[in-house]
């Protein structure tokens, strides 16, 4: 039976979150044998994970961002572990909360790295069927770079579905006052 395709991609999300809390909990779930007795829920995890060994399964995902800091980050917490080493691709120096930074000039120079590891991801599916990708619209990383990505990934896999899951900036929480045109730049 083929295995539907879903990748994940990430850039700034939400603070303290870097993977979707529903699916990090399932995740860390099938880091052990899965002990359920519903066949179809079994065929569904292959959705958004590869079986590794043995009923254990590792998320199907691609963690991105313009600095090394918050990729570290990930790798320290709960669910660092769950993730393909090779599948964190980071920048050295950030966006800074600049669009520009992020579409143009530091996103522009990762963006083919990012590719390639979305390809191999690509590549190892029995049936892709689309990307979701989740980033955030007030940062230089999630608005500039991830337009960037969505523009790239149409572009190679103009057949597939693509979904977002973009985080808007709200004038109650922003902490900088170029969110509002990271965000207008990015829709």
């Amino acid at each position: 039976m083929p295995r539907p395709f879903s990748t994940t991609r990430h850039t700034n999300l939400l603070p303290g979150s870097r993977f979707p809390a529903s699916t990090a909990l399932t995740a860390m779930a099938c880091m052990y044998s899965y002990n359920g007795t519903s066949d179809l829920q079994l065929e569904r995890l292959s959705v958004y994970f590869n079986e590794a060994s043995g009923n254990k399964y590792v998320p199907r995902a691609v963690l991105v961002d313009l600095e090394p800091g918050t990729m570290d980050a990930v790798r320290a917490g709960p669910f660092g572990q769950l993730f393909r080493p090779d599948n964190f691709v980071f920048g050295q120096s950030g966006a800074g909360n600049n669009w520009a930074k992020g579409h143009y000039t530091e996103g522009a120079e990762l963006v083919d790295q990012v590719l390639d590891v979305v390809r191999r991801e690509a590549e190892s599916c029995d049936c892709l069927q689309g990307f979701q990708i989740t980033h955030s619209l007030g940062g230089g990383t999630g608005a500039g770079m991830g337009t960037l990505l969505i523009s790239k990934i149409r572009e190679e896999f103009p057949d597939r579905m693509m979904a977002t899951f973009s985080v808007v900036p709200s004038p109650k929480v922003s902490d900088t006052v170029v969110e509002p045109y990271n965000a207008t730049l990015s829709v």
